[in-house]
């Protein structure tokens, strides 16, 4: 979304209302509303007409959504921490929150396919270390030890997408 836009629609003018206001045709502020940058006459009579400093219509809004989004998806991550001891829920939370959210992209597929598999070999892992029948302290450390595993690799991640938009702990497929 361009910055044109936003502004156009928090001062309820119609694109048809900001052409008339400004000779500027509806076609060349439709293709600034796509994402090109107005330059020149244009630019100086659509700042005028609004309003506004002809800085405020060359910058992006695109850097503050693509903010939001990441941040959006470090917190689908996240979302997962509360629930290291709860297997499922560190599947669930996530899922509805990219549904309610609306970000369904590799990034948050692999989030909750990390999680999938986790929650997949932790309990096997669990189960093979009972089996061994090293006593109870064994298998206590090995539930802290399966947890902390889970929070390193949340933690992790979260990092990293802060970092580099990226996760640091991924698979090479999706279960979604």
């Amino acid at each position: 979304m361009s910055k044109l836009k936003a502004i156009r629609e928090q001062q309820n003018f119609t694109q048809e209302e900001i052409s008339e206001k400004s000779g500027v045709s509806v076609r060349t502020i439709q293709r600034i509303e796509s994402g090109k940058d107005p330059k020149g006459y244009t630019l100086r009579i659509l700042a005028q007409t609004l309003g506004i400093e002809e800085n405020e219509l060359t910058t992006s809004i695109k850097t503050e959504t693509v903010n939001t989004v990441n941040i959006k998806i470090k917190l689908i991550n996240l979302s997962s921490l509360p629930f290291t001891i709860i297997p499922i829920a560190n599947i669930i939370v996530p899922i509805i929150l990219i549904y309610v959210w609306k970000i369904r992209n590799p990034l948050t597929k692999q989030i909750v396919s990390i999680q999938i598999v986790w929650t997949i070999i932790a309990p096997i892992i669990f189960l093979l270390g009972v089996l061994l029948k090293l006593g109870n302290q064994f298998t206590l450390l090995l539930m802290v030890l399966l947890a902390l595993s889970n929070v390193v690799i949340i933690l992790r991640n979260a990092f990293e997408i802060d970092k580099n938009k990226k996760l640091y702990f991924k698979l090479n497929f999706n279960l979604l």
